[in-house]
């Protein structure tokens, strides 16, 4: 019987993470303070450690991962690769198309790649508590989760109107010990000044950020956690892609083209990244693989956002970041229910993106549902909604490849199961959901907010 699962021993897990700096063709721009001048890490050590700085701003091409971190790992890593030949029977495609399941970890996501390695550096510089936001809840959770591990109190400023949404997405992170608070709250100065511009504000990721660095800020004993966008965050997530190669060897195959969803970038970079450096030297066998970052229609940063400098939150707590944006005070609709909700993108997927490294594409809610709904028929998982946008991407290049014949070898990142998420699936299922394109006089009139910098 052919096999359909792949699975790396535990000695496999990786050793190393990969930082695609050091194959970038051009060095990435350096974040900026508030005078416009490179930020410095003595700026930014106010709310991260500088284990973690130390990252952010290398240009090492391996960087060890503690031992302690890959202890946590082995509860669930190596993850499975997995070959969906019931969606490719489904779709009637000569196509192959792979997952990899990200959705194994203890929090049901790729977050706690990241998640573990942050509570871990913050635990050996002292610190007792973390803040951190949250959009759909599985970053809140992983960090919950990890801060457990390490005895760190944790509290998430979560999206309001996710955490009206998904209610059990809030209980996981208060069952793991998290305080969790709907953004905008009346815990900070900027949820307090939201709350009185719009008392009806349904909250963004980058109100939920500038929440948790304002409180961190303020207390010698917290420091900010961020689960996407950030250099070290794309660092941690690469042990996704590193297994996929030596998973792919053991398939004897090779992707030609993979998909992740991309909000702020982690779950593309982590499964993407480490392909990157392949496809500099002209792939393997001389065929680089493509790269796709899918994306929601109505939270657009890479294909209708603009490359520049921009704050990652949206009250301007943060160093300024040259990235893909819609403005740090864009505000996603309230009928988006498929998560990656944040105004910007990773500044590194960004730089390779305009330097034409990597490709995007915006796929629109209905759309991903429906994919998701047929990926569950046919594996029988109900995926993320986020994970949706991957799979949308990879059943539209089977269906071409339908089209045309061609035998292509697809992958794409299932980064999360969607159990916590049904509340957004009975709206599909109910007819309740829409599809919304981003109007382009609203993203105009948001980036007409952008500091004049860079």
């Amino acid at each position: 019987m052919e096999s359909l699962r792949f699975v790396l021993p535990q000695s496999e897990i990786p050793t190393h993470w990969y930082n695609v700096v050091a194959d970038m063709p051009n060095a990435p721009l350096p974040p900026l303070g508030p005078d416009g001048n490179p930020a410095t890490p003595e700026q930014m050590s106010a709310i991260f450690p500088m284990g973690i700085l130390e990252q952010e701003m290398s240009a090492e091409r391996w960087i060890p991962i503690p031992q302690e971190v890959r202890e946590i790992y082995r509860l669930w890593r190596p993850s499975p690769l997995v070959r969906a030949i019931r969606l490719e029977q489904m779709l009637g495609t000569p196509a192959k198309i792979y997952y990899k399941n990200e959705g194994v970890s203890p929090a049901g996501s790729h977050k706690p790649n990241t998640a573990v390695a942050q509570a871990y550096y913050n635990k050996q510089a002292g610190i007792k508590r973390i803040t951190t936001e949250t959009g759909a809840g599985q970053w809140g959770c992983s960090m919950a989760l990890a801060g457990q591990m390490f005895g760190l109190e944790v509290r998430v400023y979560m999206v309001k109107v996710s955490y009206g949404q998904k209610p059990y997405r809030r209980s996981m992170m208060q069952t793991w010990g998290a305080e969790v608070f709907a953004s905008p709250s009346e815990m900070t100065q900027t949820g307090r000044n939201a709350l009185a511009a719009d008392p009806d504000n349904k909250g963004s990721l980058g109100l939920a950020i500038s929440e948790a660095v304002e409180e961190a800020a303020s207390r010698a004993d917290t420091n900010y956690a961020l689960g996407s966008v950030l250099n070290h965050v794309a660092l941690h997530q690469t042990i996704i892609g590193q297994e996929v190669k030596k998973q792919f060897e053991m398939a004897g195959d090779w992707p030609d083209v993979i998909f992740a969803p991309c909000g702020g970038g982690s779950s593309f970079a982590g499964i993407a990244f480490p392909f990157v450096a392949e496809n500099a030297s002209g792939g393997r066998k001389g065929k680089p693989v493509r790269l796709v970052a899918v994306e929601p229609a109505s939270c657009p940063s890479l294909t209708k956002g603009v490359y520049a400098y921009d704050f990652g939150d949206s009250s301007g707590f943060t160093p300024l970041m040259k990235m893909f944006t819609l403005g740090h005070d864009f505000m996603p609709p309230g009928i988006h229910a498929g998560g990656l909700r944040y105004h910007g993108a990773s500044p590194l997927v960004s730089q390779l993106y305009k330097e034409g490294l990597i490709e995007a594409i915006a796929v629109p809610q209905l759309a991903t549902f429906e994919a998701g709904v047929m990926f569950a028929h046919a594996e029988g998982i109900i995926p993320a909604p986020e994970s949706n946008h991957a799979i949308r991407g990879a059943i539209d290049e089977a269906l071409r490849c339908k089209e045309t014949g061609e035998a292509k070898t697809i992958l794409f990142n299932l980064t999360g199961h969607g159990h916590f998420d049904m509340a957004s699936y009975d709206r599909y299922l109910a007819g309740e959901l829409g599809d919304f394109e981003y109007p382009e006089a609203a993203i105009k009139e948001s980036l007409k907010h952008l500091p004049n910098v860079g």
